[in-house]
This record gives C-alpha cells, structure tokens and sequence, in this order.
C-alpha cells in the first residue's frame, strides 16, 4: 500500500477515535473525567497530525496535553485534600500562627448572646462556660465559630471565663482568607461547626429529660 495512503487511513482512523473523545467529553458533567477524556482526545489528536507532519496540530495538542494534565493533577490534589481534612481530628494547632492572644480573668464576660459576632477563640488554658446551655468548654474547645454562621452574625450563647486563662482568637475575615486559600478548610471548619451543633442539640435533649422525668414525678406529697 502507498504510504500516502497509509498515512491517509491512519489519519482518518484517529480523527475517527479522537472525535469519539471528543463527543464523550461533552456528556461528562465531573470535572475529573472531562479531563481524562479531553487528554485522550489530545493525545490522539497528536498522534493524527504525525503521519501528515501536521506541526502546528502537534504543538496545538501538546500543549492542550500539558493543560489537561496539570488540571487533572489539581482536581485529584483537592480530592486528596479533602478526604485528609474529612478523616482528620478536629484539632486546631495548625491555625495558631494565624491567632492573638488574650488573657481571660475569672468572671469575665468574653462576649454575650445576641451581640455582634467578629472572630472565634481557641482555648488554651483556664476553664470557660457557655452561659445558656452550661456547657463547661475544656482546654482545647473552639468557641464562637457558630456566630459566623449566623446569618445575622451575632452570637448565639454568652462565653464566660469561670477559672482564669489564655484563649486565643482569630478574626472571621481571617477565617474566610484560610477558606478561599484552601478550599479543604472550608470542609474542616464545616466539622468544627457541625460538631458544636451536635453537641447543643445533645445538651439540650438531656436537660428536656430531665424536665420529662421532673415532671412525670410530680410533686412529692407533704
């Protein structure tokens, strides 16, 4: 067979396959496998335009490749990222660089129910209660990250410094920052706030227990 006709019939052989990427990659609605196919559409793009010498459709492609490809790498980067963030622990030593310090007194009122929210606070030492639900935070506990939430964003209990400390806070501005940066934070911070309303729900079906059982007791006879 004439080369030519070689190189034709290979030519129309990956346009044919190339096409097929091509279509398929208009039915993806992922961004991870839009990228696989748009890289198998480039490469077989490129391997089209060699038989005819086709330089210009070469570095087209090539460069196309090298674009699918970094993009792949980022999607599958952020995947990786998130299901770190999703399977690691709550702790927030990583974000202290980020923080100020503030030295807490006994009795002293850090913020109250209703007022405006700014900034959340990560307790370093001392012992802080929620005023409304009685929760008693421990060293460790991350407060305030709920008025963020807010779409008023005031605070939803009163925080007060039962027995002396350091706390540590960080502005909500900050917080968007480190979420727009990092997009796994945003995950990260989800789970901070999930998990302080799991915990007032759980604190607030025990106490309606208790007012159940108070009342299903009645009172007790003279």
């Amino acid at each position: 067979m004439d080369p030519s006709h070689l190189a034709q019939h290979a030519g129309t052989a990956g346009m044919l396959f190339a096409s097929i990427f091509v279509i398929a990659t208009t039915t993806m609605r992922t961004m991870i496998p839009l990228r696989v196919f748009g890289i198998l559409a480039n490469i077989a793009l490129f391997l089209t335009a060699i038989p005819s010498r086709n330089y210009l459709v070469m570095v087209v492609q090539a460069a196309m490749l090298l674009v699918n490809s970094w993009r792949l790498h980022q999607m599958l980067q952020l995947v990786r990222d998130v299901k770190k963030s999703v399977n690691s622990d709550l702790s927030m030593d990583w974000l202290k660089p980020f923080m100020t310090e503030r030295d807490c007194a006994a009795g002293e009122m850090l913020f109250y129910k209703d007022e405006k929210a700014e900034d959340m606070l990560y307790i370093v030492s001392g012992k802080f209660k929620l005023v409304e639900s009685g929760i008693v935070l421990p060293v460790g506990a991350i407060v305030g990250e709920l008025g963020m939430l807010s779409p008023s964003n005031t605070r939803t209990q009163s925080l007060e410094c039962v027995e002396a400390g350091l706390v540590l806070s960080v502005s909500y501005s900050k917080v968007e920052e480190l979420y727009v940066q990092n997009p796994a934070f945003g995950f990260y911070f989800l789970r901070l706030a999930s998990a302080r309303l799991f915990q007032n729900l759980e604190t607030l079906q025990h106490q309606l227990a208790q007012q159940t059982a108070a009342s299903a007791a009645g009172p007790k006879p003279a």
